[in-house]
């Protein structure tokens, strides 16, 4: 065993507080392995070997299976060697047996924070405040030094959208790296383009509200107020827009009232009392 400070031994007692606890602070590469297992031995010097060249920028913790018992079938471990990367108290990804080091080296890239991260995160910032120029200078700077950053994509097309160039920015959302196919930003992003595409060459919200005023079926003025509404953050009254639609008008653009709820959903992450509370009501429109 490594006498490294990035290799740790764990068990039931500390488990908690290193892999669970200290995943908030960095990664945690946890090796589930065994004495018995000729690829674990194989694996073990190449993972130790790679937490001492990244420096600290991922903590490995050793689970000896056949002493740890119930961690590993807490964590439903199977087959030897099994390998899970923990993120923010959580096992995000794994893999399984002894994979090239090239493939090891992928699958931790994937995870652990670059240097250009940060970067991207302040233009993500300056995005939100609206400072596009600022923004652009950061993602550029990134595009420069760290070309390979898997997220470069995502900040460029969130750049792409607070331009005004919606049109092309959904469709070039599924574009991106499958890395973040399934990252809650790329949902977020997609949600919004949906409804800011929504209101290319749409009235103005006043003239809307006159027209449901007048015609309570006017599922068009409805939707589009919907979106409105998206836009500016006032996601409750969005989603009543929405319900009423999903009710009364469920032809509309291919069940918009319904998608555009799922939608709205995705902005918010998932959860939280306002997507449980209309979660529901939506369901008990459904059935």
């Amino acid at each position: 065993m490594t006498h490294s400070p990035n290799v740790v031994i764990v068990t039931a007692e500390n488990f908690q507080s290193i892999v669970l606890d200290g995943s908030f602070d960095r990664p945690v590469l946890v090796d589930f392995w065994a004495d018995w297992c000729a690829p674990c031995r194989m694996l073990m010097p190449m993972l130790a070997k790679l937490a001492d060249e990244y420096d600290g920028r991922f903590l490995l913790a050793k689970v000896n299976t056949e002493e740890e018992q119930a961690l590993a079938a807490q964590f439903g471990i199977r087959s030897l060697p099994t390998v899970q990367l923990f993120r923010e108290g959580r096992a995000v990804d794994q893999f399984m047996g002894a994979l090239p080091e090239p493939q090891i080296r992928e699958f931790l890239d994937r995870h652990i924070p670059r240097e250009s991260d940060g970067l991207l995160t302040q233009a993500q910032r300056l995005l939100a405040a609206s400072d596009l120029d600022g923004a652009r200078k950061l993602i550029e700077q990134t595009r420069t030094e760290d070309p390979d950053n898997v997220r470069l994509p995502l900040a460029e097309l969130q750049l792409m959208a607070a331009e005004g160039d919606v049109t092309t920015a959904l469709e070039s959302i599924d574009a991106l790296p499958i890395e973040l196919i399934n990252d809650p930003e790329v949902a977020t992003l997609r949600s919004q383009l949906r409804f800011a595409s929504a209101l290319t060459d749409a009235p103005p919200e006043n003239a809307l509200k006159d027209r449901l005023q007048t015609n309570a079926k006017d599922s068009e003025a409805r939707y589009l107020l919907a979106a409105y509404c998206v836009l500016r953050g006032d996601h409750a009254s969005a989603l009543d827009l929405l319900l009423e639609l999903m009710k009364h008008d469920r032809a509309y653009g291919e069940d918009a009232g319904r998608k555009g709820m799922l939608a709205v959903f995705d902005l918010l992450g998932g959860n939280g009392d306002l997507v449980a509370n209309y979660r529901a009501k939506m369901m008990n429109a459904l059935y």
